[in-house]
């Protein structure tokens, strides 16, 4: 293992010929790509190690640009000889108390292949992460980490500048050239199917497990002829998809149905990233395919579940609804309560079914899961002929079936309430409601304007206590009012994680 620590001066200088400053990195984010691929492994860095930090000029499953030295894992890898693996982190007294363990990304294990200089000069690390502990990479994993890390040290060494052509440059293209031969080897022994393309378009390499996958002698899909091995009813879309990133430039993603050599067809991921030379110019296109089918009919088979469990409890709405209106009517001195309760769960229906998962036909006109769209909805029974008695304004915050309930609960109280002795009570009266981010909050504002005087009532009322319920039980928010002269106000603050819940895979 070759020591480096007390030659910073030299790699600092060795560090300045690359011009890390200039970026233009983009055609390494297709190998992290790979390299994530290849080893099943959420996060994959390209890690150049400088004086008091290392840097990422290539990523995938991070958005961090680099982190100070003292917390990189890759300033041990890249002074050995071999792939340097930590099992599990947060057991290694090297790295235990690191804060990229006990904090985000949450390293567990960690495998990365040395970047050496052709001086001999370590430069950083090509690396892999999960967050899970491993005992080791396979075999395949570890070879072909290590061609990947050949790779990425030969383009670097493409950044050169000023330099002639020596022979030690000569033998940095071959080395590329065998690089790139041995990619070749590697992506068909990997169970993925791989392909590329030329800039043009021209798809003239796929890996020998696509040709199993589908089930066709080798050779038979260069050019256009893939889009004969995918679905009739999925063929223009992916082809369009394909143009418009040879088009722009932008990465490839799609969801398609593939042929599949046992017979029918199998939903698969397609991806692309294209690989640019120093001027940004496209030199190449690498990309896979994933199989997803199981996924994918598991993720049907769950909506279509949730779409039959949203009806039900829509109609179990309406059955309440009905038994309160029968129940009125046996006993007519319960008849106002009894329509208040009714017009609670009618409201409480209306919130479920705007938010409920539906269908592609009924998703098509039921809009986005909004809250301007949720009070719409509420407020419909209060529209006055050729205006509205509602104005708008600020954000549209995106809500959930779990937000739904008690926001239909809250602004069904405010309406009714302004519908008899505030606001929408008067000819004129309108109310307003803006809408805005208030820190981590949800900060909301109704505001009633053009109705009779209010003054503040002497007790609270059951309705008081069910908003106060909804906002602070069960959204976990606070409210504030004041009786205005022209009207009541009142603010209402939501944390924004209680509007809808974080999307799967995003931060």
């Amino acid at each position: 293992m070759a020591d480096w620590r007390g030659l910073e001066t030299d790699r600092a200088t060795i560090l300045a010929q690359y011009d890390l400053d200039a970026g233009g990195f983009d055609a390494l984010d297709g190998i992290t790509d790979f390299a994530a691929a290849l080893c099943g492994a959420p996060i994959s860095l390209v890690s150049i190690v400088e004086d008091v930090r290392q840097r990422f000029i290539a990523r995938t499953g991070l958005e961090a640009e680099g982190t100070p030295r003292d917390l990189s894992f890759c300033a041990h890898a890249m002074l050995e000889d071999a792939i340097f693996i930590v099992p599990d982190a947060r057991i290694d007294p090297r790295f235990a108390d690191n804060a990229l363990v006990t904090g985000a990304p949450h390293i567990c294990f960690y495998a990365g292949a040395p970047l050496i200089d052709g001086d001999g000069v370590p430069l950083g690390a090509l690396c892999v992460i999960d967050s899970t502990p491993r005992a080791d990479l396979t075999l395949l994993q570890r070879q072909g980490l290590s061609i990947l890390a050949r790779q990425v040290t030969a383009q670097l060494h493409s950044r050169r500048r000023d330099r002639e052509m020596t022979s030690r440059q000569l033998r940095d293209a071959e080395a590329l050239a065998e690089s790139n031969r041995m990619f070749r080897t590697l992506a068909d022994t990997m169970p993925q199917l791989v392909w590329a393309a030329r800039p043009d378009g021209y798809n003239d390499y796929f890996n020998g497990g696509w040709y199993d996958y589908i089930g066709i002698p080798p050779g038979t899909s260069e050019g256009e002829r893939w889009v004969d091995a995918i679905h009739p009813d999925d063929k223009e879309r992916a082809f369009d998809r394909w143009n418009r990133s040879l088009r722009t430039g932008e990465p490839y993603e799609i969801e398609y149905r593939l042929r599949h050599h046992a017979g029918g067809h199998r939903w698969t991921l397609g991806r692309a990233r294209p690989i640019r030379d120093d001027e940004g110019q496209i030199i190449r296109w690498i990309g896979t395919c994933t199989d997803m089918h199981e996924q994918k009919m598991m993720m049907e088979e769950r909506e279509m579940i949730a779409h039959e469990l949203s009806h039900r409890i829509k109609n179990i709405f309406s059955v309440i609804g009905g038994l309160v209106g029968l129940s009125a009517r046996e006993h007519p001195e319960m008849a106002a309560a009894a329509d208040d309760l009714r017009e609670r769960i009618l409201s409480l229906g209306r919130a479920h079914d705007f938010v409920r998962p539906h269908s592609g036909d009924s998703g098509a006109s039921s809009g986005h899961a909004t809250l301007c769209g949720v009070l719409d909805q509420l407020f419909a029974p209060y529209r006055g002929k050729g205006r509205s008695r509602f104005v708008f304004s600020g954000e549209d915050i995106e809500v959930d079936d779990r937000s739904a309930t008690p926001l239909a609960l809250l602004f069904h109280e405010l309406a009714t309430n302004a519908a008899k002795y505030g606001a929408l009570s008067a000819a004129d009266g309108v109310v307003r409601l803006h809408v805005a981010q208030d820190g981590g909050d949800v900060r909301i504002d109704w505001r009633e304007e053009g109705g009779p005087p209010v003054s503040p009532a002497d007790t609270e009322g059951f309705g008081t206590r069910l908003m106060a319920l909804s906002v602070e039980r069960q959204l976990g928010g606070r409210m504030a009012r004041k009786w205005r002269p022209d009207g009541l106000e009142i603010s209402v603050w939501i944390p924004r994680r209680a509007m809808h819940r974080a999307r799967p895979g995003k931060a």
